[in-house]
């Protein structure tokens, strides 16, 4: 994994170009974020086994800079240059979307959009619940799947990751050990990795719009997700879930439900 050379102070620095801001959170753990552009502020909140860094190398990124946004990036805790505990309690009670709330507190900022890929969407949709805050959402990659607390899938991940023998998951896990990744960060992420209720989803009342590859039902309907939501649209663009989101027509859409 990447190592922390140094650390900045806890408060927002004067150079958004820095790529080593951390902030931390209530229980301690240190994130890692960064902060480019002036104007609205976007959150991007990236999926599972990447980090922050996966959102530069998208169309939107650029695009949301080239059209005023502030943009914020962040490592999840567990993933990239953040703290990785290893206990499950750590990942437990909304702890990734309350590091969000507790970075965007941090950064005095009273509002922001939100765009959230395959899991960073599961994120999103706690944060649709929880914070206020939040005037538009995006949720890139994923279908209504996640409405189930028992979801098959979470639960395959997480036992392939805790060292059970699933073999549809087996070219996945040799890929995290491959590259160096924490197999038992990761692992406790997916045991804890929360649930939204269709009726919770049902109370939403800020504009969402819910983002799918026309190729992509890894994660069930967008479809049926976007019908469970009042004021939610559903688009879909060409791709599948693992290279929609970096696609230019995926940057279109955002950037039109953003105006």
């Amino acid at each position: 994994m990447p190592t922390i050379a140094t650390e900045r102070a806890s408060k927002p620095s004067s150079n958004p170009s820095d790529s080593l801001l951390f902030f931390t959170a209530a229980d301690g753990v240190k994130i890692h974020y960064d902060v480019k552009g002036e104007g609205k502020a976007v959150v991007l909140v990236h999926g599972f086994i990447v980090d922050g860094e996966s959102w530069k190398r998208t169309a939107l990124y650029n695009d949301l800079l080239t059209n005023g946004f502030k943009v914020i990036t962040l490592d999840q805790r567990g993933n990239g240059k953040s703290d990785k505990p290893h206990t499950a309690e750590a990942y437990a009670n909304d702890a990734e979307a309350r590091d969000i709330m507790g970075l965007v507190s941090f950064l005095k900022i009273k509002s922001y959009d939100v765009v959230g890929y395959s899991r960073g969407a599961i994120i999103t949709a706690r944060l649709l619940v929880l914070d206020k805050r939040v005037d538009h959402a995006v949720l890139g990659g994923m279908g209504d799947d996640f409405t189930n607390p028992e979801w098959p899938r979470r639960i395959m991940f997480y036992k392939a990751l805790s060292g059970e023998p699933v073999k549809e998951l087996e070219a996945v896990v040799k890929r995290i050990q491959d590259t160096g990744l924490d197999q038992q960060a990761l692992a406790m992420m997916q045991k804890e990795q929360p649930s939204t209720s269709k009726e919770a989803l049902g109370k939403i009342k800020k504009p969402v719009l819910v983002l799918c590859g026309d190729k992509d039902s890894d994660n069930g309907s967008a479809g049926k997700l976007a019908a469970l939501i009042p004021k939610a649209t559903f688009h879909t663009v060409p791709g599948d879930h693992g290279g929609a989101s970096s696609t230019k027509e995926f940057s279109s859409e955002v950037l039109n439900f953003f105006k």
